[in-house]
């Protein structure tokens, strides 16, 4: 028997856990673009020249998002209560924000990004995390979310903004910005 397929076609359908969905409800795409988010953020881990300590926080962000993942599937099926994102996690955010706020100067204009690699990708992750917070917050006016999920999503787009600003300044490259020309 195949691991990866059953061969019987899904018939516009996707599994999560016991329970079925359509692929093309709003739902689906929501947990989609969770996965998507994990996935960005573990591309990202995996960059070589990336501190071991910012892997390690990057591995716990990927938890999290697990946890929210978990939450919203519970929702939308009605399931078991699940693990929570909690204040905790959100303080944890929090302090390592404020831990790069000290190393960096604010920004006061919009940055461009692909000065280099690793700023880069965070970015990226930072414009996923922000596209699954408009989700989340859309999936709310449905379901009772819980408010901490959204509180930390909002607080990992700026932890991401944060990690570029910290890892373009640790790089020597200058950050740009726009010109309006």
């Amino acid at each position: 028997m195949a691991l990866f397929y059953t061969g019987k076609g899904d018939k516009g359908k996707s599994k999560v856990g016991k329970k079925q969905m359509d692929k093309g409800s709003f739902e689906a795409e929501l947990l989609g673009m969770l996965d998507e988010l994990n996935s960005l953020l573990g591309l990202i881990k995996s960059q070589k020249e990336l501190p071991k300590d910012l892997r390690k926080h990057l591995g716990g962000v990927q938890e999290k998002i697990f946890i929210i993942q978990a939450h919203i599937a519970a929702l939308i099926f009605k399931g078991k209560e699940s693990a929570r994102i909690t204040k905790g996690h959100i303080k944890e955010l929090e302090a390592i924000i404020e831990a790069l706020e000290k190393e960096i100067e604010p920004a006061k204009k919009f940055v461009i990004s692909g000065e280099h690699e690793v700023s880069a990708w965070l970015d990226y992750a930072r414009a996923v995390t922000r596209k699954v917070e408009r989700e989340v917050v859309r999936f709310k006016k449905k379901k009772e979310v819980s408010p901490e999920t959204v509180a930390f999503l909002n607080r990992l787009s700026s932890f991401l903004f944060a990690l570029a600003r910290s890892e373009m300044k640790k790089s020597g490259k200058k950050e740009k910005h726009p010109k309006y020309k």
